[in-house]
């Protein structure tokens, strides 16, 4: 197996790793109201020893985030060079960093290092301190918020289905799984933007949140609907790890060019 096929496989593990962290997510809050992000659903796993999961959730992550920053680099998902194109190649680049930064947290846990902080918070808190810091929150919040349409458009339009083996995009249990999950995130995105831009106009980091902070600030039935729709994004993810049309990344090729450049 080459490079460029074991990267494949990890990035298939990495869907799948994305779809447990969502259903960890979903039972959490469903079972026990608990209120939990991506990050925190990978301590919750962490939780009594589970070293050897963390280990490959943390595999799966690199995979996933290089994948997706060589898509933003390379549009190895030929995604084209109009504006939806090169809005799903930026999509490609957060998503990627984000998922590297995921992988560090898990590397960070079987370190025995202590999960702490808000991100949502930090990072209003960090931009906040600069000139024109308060402008900076609402310019982030606008971003998510436009995040959160292209997910509801998503969900409504099934473009993510183009990616699957046709014969399973045909499915309703892929069709409607994907397009409840895309639609809670998108939700999810929208209500982190108002938090956001509600901290922006207040220069107040306390103000901003994220998944977490979103979940626990909905109230019953829509904590529930958005969690049953989280859910579906996890099982979502399940799919996509297993038939997700992948295009290989030229690692070996990439490789070679550098050392004989």
């Amino acid at each position: 197996m080459n490079a460029s096929a074991r990267l494949t496989t990890l990035t298939r593990i990495g869907f799948a790793v994305r779809g447990l962290l969502y259903l960890v997510i979903a039972f959490l809050i469903l079972r026990t109201g608990r209120a939990e992000d991506p990050a925190g659903a990978i301590a919750y796993l962490g939780e009594g020893g589970g070293q050897l999961l963390l280990g490959a959730m943390a595999a799966g992550l690199v995979g996933y985030g290089v994948w997706r920053l060589a898509d933003a680099a390379l549009d190895i998902e030929r995604h084209g060079d109009d504006r939806s194109g090169v809005a799903e190649r930026v999509g490609a680049a957060a998503s990627g960093t984000i998922h590297l930064f995921l992988a560090w947290q898990a590397v960070r846990l079987i370190q025995g290092a202590a999960q702490a902080g808000n991100g949502a918070q930090d990072g209003a808190r960090a931009a906040l301190e600069l000139p024109g810091g308060p402008a900076l929150v609402m310019i982030g919040g606008a971003v998510i918020a436009l995040v959160g349409v292209v997910q509801l458009v998503k969900a409504v339009k099934g473009t993510f289905l183009r990616y699957l083996d046709p014969a399973v995009a045909r499915q309703p249990w892929a069709q409607w799984s994907g397009r409840a999950g895309y639609a809670a995130r998108g939700a999810v995105f929208l209500v982190s933007a108002y938090f956001l831009l509600r901290a922006g106009v207040a220069s107040r980091a306390s103000e901003a949140g994220g998944m977490a902070e979103v979940l626990a600030w909905l109230e019953s039935p829509l904590d529930v609907l958005v969690a049953l729709g989280l859910a579906a994004f996890g099982l979502f993810g399940l799919i996509e790890a297993r038939f997700r049309r992948l295009h290989d990344v030229p690692v070996d090729g990439l490789v070679r060019r550098v050392t004989m450049g």
